[in-house]
């Protein structure tokens, strides 16, 4: 049965500490007049506005199919009352009390779901680990698990290209800059279109456009200046993982992409919630970026993964509450745990939008990760291949100059197409430079650059499915007291009618900052000359490299603006005052095995 939809606005439920929040609630309706039903309830927690389009669509889509839709402005944003802080701690008790006003209103039967994506998946499993009344199901889309770890630090780096353009875009939105417009105005004049900041970095409190934001310029600089971990990102909020014990045992859907910003993270809260628990979950993995308007487009960047890599998400997130919550025998329940999208197989050639078929398929599977894969440890020998064999004794390092002044740039991965296409794009691209981003100086290929080690299989002689998660053990040493090296792992496509050139497609990337190899709660200085050994973790992959085609490994020291770029002189995190030139090495021999791991099937 399908109905009408009535929405009433900007309510107001009142917090614990006597702070209102604004809801909007959609309902089931005929004739213009809401029903009484009950009905089961949806809720959203949202930092970017409960009307915007992509919410007002959701609320009527539920609304027509039986659900009662809270959308819900979170603490300091549009229309709620309070003081905002980027992924507070008090967006769990905030949550819990929402819950709360919802179980006691006529028309919710009972069963109360959550659903969002990125942030408002955060607020969902905030207020989850305080387990409400009510809470029956959630469908968790795209957020992360540990925030320090992952998406606003990443191994002791400072995810810049994710951070950056969004505090942009938070302050833009936000109550600093709405309530004053000669402030705005100044905003504005001084960012100039963000381009000669990048020449100023890092950032100074108080010294640049986001002074006219304090409240944005607060948390920004708290996250660029906190880099080791210590109780500010242990709260539920930024840090599910501290709290997986206190997780209710209810239905769960995960959803992430393999070019999203949480692949690691949804895949490590799911395994680590599936543990002890005995109520259904499902785990989704797609090829789509970051962001509610990506999943019915079937490319992601310059790359087209196939039809099939469409869906509907409001269609699916239905079955799933339909499921949970109203005991609907639709199918989804039934199967495997587990089904995730495997990229390639594709023809190759160009579509007629100018980019690469790479292809793709779905699978099902018991377990993540695959109980058929094999993990396959690739070694970095002298001669800059990756081979099965073991390395020799005795051979030389890998040697190349780290210039924080020139850094590598960014070309793809796992980041969100934003408001600034020119200083980041995400996806999968050919690994040259871009004539459209900033940092690139040139669209050399980027393996020409002599800061980058290039290491490559031999052209394969079969199809190879790589589908797990990735691992880069490298024994490495700097001029530097601290640097940071990165890793990226490359589909490398022969040269081809379409493709003169080749096409060089970056599949998962990563980085570690090297005073924090002995782990995040204290520094660990690099002697000058002295070996030693750091794991690089890129996010787990699915993909098929073609016959013909080469793996290949991209070693460096800076990927930029993804990260923040290391200074290399030891200074604390983004309160540098200099630059240091380093002379970094890599290691492949016997006695220094630095190689590259993946899972193939």
């Amino acid at each position: 049965m399908t109905f009408d939809c009535l929405l009433e606005g900007d309510q107001f439920v009142r917090m614990r500490d006597g702070v209102a929040l604004s809801v909007s609630v959609y309902r089931p309706s005929r004739d213009g007049r809401g029903l009484p039903g009950p009905f089961p309830v949806l809720l959203e927690r949202t930092p970017y506005g409960k009307r915007r389009a992509v919410s007002n669509q959701a609320g009527e889509f539920f609304a027509r199919q039986g659900y009662v839709v809270v959308m819900q402005d979170v603490r300091g944003r549009f229309a709620s009352e309070g003081e905002w802080y980027f992924l507070a701690e008090h967006e769990g008790p905030d949550g819990f009390d929402t819950v709360a006003w919802i179980a006691a209103q006529p028309w919710c039967d009972g069963n109360i779901g959550t659903m969002g994506l990125s942030y408002s998946t955060a607020t969902q499993q905030a207020l989850a680990v305080l387990r409400p009344p009510g809470l029956k199901a959630q469908f968790l889309s795209d957020g992360g698990y540990d925030y320090f770890h992952r998406t606003l630090r990443h191994s002791g780096a400072f995810e810049l290209g994710v951070l950056l353009p969004y505090v942009v875009r938070l302050a833009r939105e936000g109550p600093d800059l709405a309530k004053d417009p000669e402030r705005r105005a100044a905003f504005e004049a001084e960012l100039d279109g963000l381009r000669p900041w990048l020449d100023r970095l890092p950032l100074r409190k108080g010294e640049s456009f986001l002074r006219h934001a304090p409240r944005e310029e607060r948390w920004f600089f708290d996250m660029l200046t906190t880099s080791r971990r210590d109780a500010y990102w242990t709260q539920p909020t930024l840090s599910l993982k501290e709290h997986v014990d206190a997780y209710p045992d209810i239905p769960l859907f995960f959803q992430t992409s393999w070019y999203g910003h949480h692949v690691w993270a949804t895949i490590e809260k799911y395994r680590a919630l599936r543990l002890g628990r005995t109520s259904p979950m499902r785990l989704l993995i797609g090829s789509w970026l970051h962001g509610y308007d990506d999943f019915a487009r079937s490319y992601a960047g310059a790359v087209d993964f196939g039809p099939e890599a469409r869906i509907d998400f409001n269609a699916l997130r239905l079955l799933w509450f339909d499921a949970t919550l109203k005991g609907a025998d639709n199918g989804i329940l039934r199967g495997p745990d587990v089904h995730f999208f495997v990229l390639g197989g594709g023809s190759g050639g160009r579509d007629s939008e100018g980019r690469l078929k790479h292809g793709g398929s779905w699978r099902d599977a018991t377990t993540w990760p695959l109980s058929a894969a094999k993990a396959v440890t690739f070694h970095l020998h002298p001669d800059r291949r990756l081979r099965l064999e073991p390395q020799e004794p005795g051979g030389p390092p890998h040697c190349f100059i780290f210039d924080p002044i020139d850094p590598v740039p960014t070309v793809g991965g796992g980041v969100q197409n934003g408001m600034f296409p020119r200083l980041i794009q995400g996806g999968a691209y050919d690994q040259r430079g871009r004539d459209e981003l900033w940092v690139c100086a040139d669209t050399e290929p980027l393996a020409s650059r002599a800061d980058i080690l290039v290491f490559e299989t031999e052209p394969l002689n079969d199809d190879l499915e790589v589908t797990g998660p990735v691992s880069v053990r490298l024994f490495v040493s700097s001029s530097a007291k601290d640097t940071d090296f990165t890793a990226k792992l490359i589909d490398v496509y022969p040269p081809s009618p379409d493709w003169p050139q080749g096409f060089a497609m970056n599949l998962t990337d990563s980085v570690a900052r090297c005073r924090y190899r002995e782990g995040f709660d204290h520094e660990a200085w690099l002697e000058p000359g002295r070996i030693v050994e750091i794991a690089i973790e890129p996010q787990p992959i699915s993909n098929v490299f073609a016959k013909g085609h080469k793996i290949r490994l991209d070693i460096s020291s800076s990927n930029f603006p993804r990260f923040d770029v290391n200074p290399n002189t030891g200074e604390p995190c983004g309160l540098e005052t200099r630059v240091e030139v380093a002379a970094n090495r890599v290691y492949g021999d016997a006695d220094h095995p630095s190689a590259l791991t993946l899972h193939t099937i």
